[in-house]
């Protein structure tokens, strides 16, 4: 009888794949490098993986292809893994209800013609439930390669979730210059009321919750999420969804281009873990002060990992040995940020089994006077 492991056609390793500094160092030295094999049980950390194209070589930093695709689904089943509808994450996180081990959530952004074509009937046959999250105005003004509401339409009535990615898909943390706070609100207040109006007209339904655009924000884009009456904001930050993830602030694993869209990348991904931290400094306000002084946070469980393996990563300036102080790790910092955003990561290794902790937090410049 064929082996688990044999059921599943490896995908051709591949590594000459390229998206800025923070995405390569964060593989070269995380994902590439072998831990300790899996102690015990793991904690319920979820994994939510976002896609874009689907079998679609005209797009190849977004794409992954159907093979590298099929695999992906073959491995969660042949791997017990339990995917679950995006609500029922939220559902947990906003009642305290712990995760349970091996959850995945399957998230689609933007609505490309694919996701109908090539995407949709992989998953309809594994029958896992997915979300996509709707570029509206691509839909609305018929943009080539997208979907029509005629096909949103078909899949929501066989239980497909909609959700909202913006009407107009701006970088909504780019502030513009010369606009006052409160005309900024009012900018990205009238791009999101815009798009979950259609939603709700053409669905019947109103968008419970909100993938931000390019994954962007400061304290100005999440506040207005919140108060437009989503219930949870997913950005594109690379990480796991723990029992101390923020409604606001939800992770998820892009699978894409070559490195990215392997089956290796797809493993090591499942097996990492959350590295809840809070209080961090710069925090998601545009920045007030340039050069930061120091990079850090407070750490929830310090606890939980190995003292000397904590680094920090910032886009600009790659990646740094941290210094652990009681439940404080930092890098101090003379170097200035001249970059329009920055991602910062901490990471650790857990002290029991040795498998890789993270979390980012997104910074922006201010805007021009």
């Amino acid at each position: 009888m064929m082996s688990r492991e044999s059921q599943i056609r490896l995908a051709p390793r591949a590594w000459s794949f390229s998206r800025g500094s923070f995405l390569a160092l964060l593989l070269a030295w995380f994902l590439l490098v072998p831990g300790p094999a899996l102690a015990g049980e793991p904690r319920g950390d979820a994994t939510i993986f976002i896609y874009h194209h689907f079998g679609d070589e005209r797009y190849p930093t977004t794409n992954v292809g159907m093979d590298q695709f099929r695999e992906q689904m073959a491995y969660l089943a042949v791997h017990d893994y339990q995917v679950i509808p995006l609500a029922e994450l939220v559902a947990s996180l906003r009642d305290g209800k712990p995760l349970a081990p091996k959850t995945v959530v399957i998230t689609i952004d933007d609505g490309y013609h694919t996701t109908f074509s090539e995407a949709w009937p992989v998953l309809r046959e594994y029958g896992y439930p997915f979300t996509v999250f709707l570029y509206v105005e691509g839909l609305e003004r018929g943009y080539p390669n997208y979907l029509t509401w005629d096909q949103v339409e078909e899949m929501a009535a066989a239980g497909v979730d909609f959700q909202d990615h913006s009407y107009s898909h701006h970088r909504l943390a780019d502030w513009p210059s010369g606009m006052s706070e409160v005309e900024y609100r009012r900018w990205i207040r009238a791009d999101l009321a815009r798009g979950a109006a259609i939603m709700e007209r053409r669905l019947g339904v109103k968008p419970r919750f909100m993938a931000i655009p390019y994954g962007e924000y400061n304290d100005v884009v999440l506040a207005e999420i919140r108060e437009a009456g989503y219930e949870a904001a997913l950005t594109q930050d690379a990480g796991s969804v723990s029992d101390d993830t923020e409604l606001f602030l939800i992770p998820r694993e892009p699978i894409l281009g070559t490195e990215w869209a392997s089956l290796e990348h797809f493993r090591q991904v499942l097996e990492r873990i959350d590295l809840p931290f809070a209080d961090m400094t710069p925090d998601f306000a545009p920045l007030r002060e340039n050069p930061p002084a120091r990079f850090g946070a407070r750490l929830l469980y310090p606890e939980r990992y190995r003292p000397d393996s904590f680094g920090i990563f910032v886009s600009e300036l790659g990646w740094q040995q941290a210094t652990l102080e009681g439940d404080w790790v930092y890098i101090d910092n003379e170097t200035p940020l001249t970059r329009r955003i920055n991602r910062v990561m901490i990471s650790a290794r857990e002290r029991e089994s040795g498998r890789t902790a993270l979390r980012f937090w997104m910074l922006t410049n201010p805007p021009a006077p």
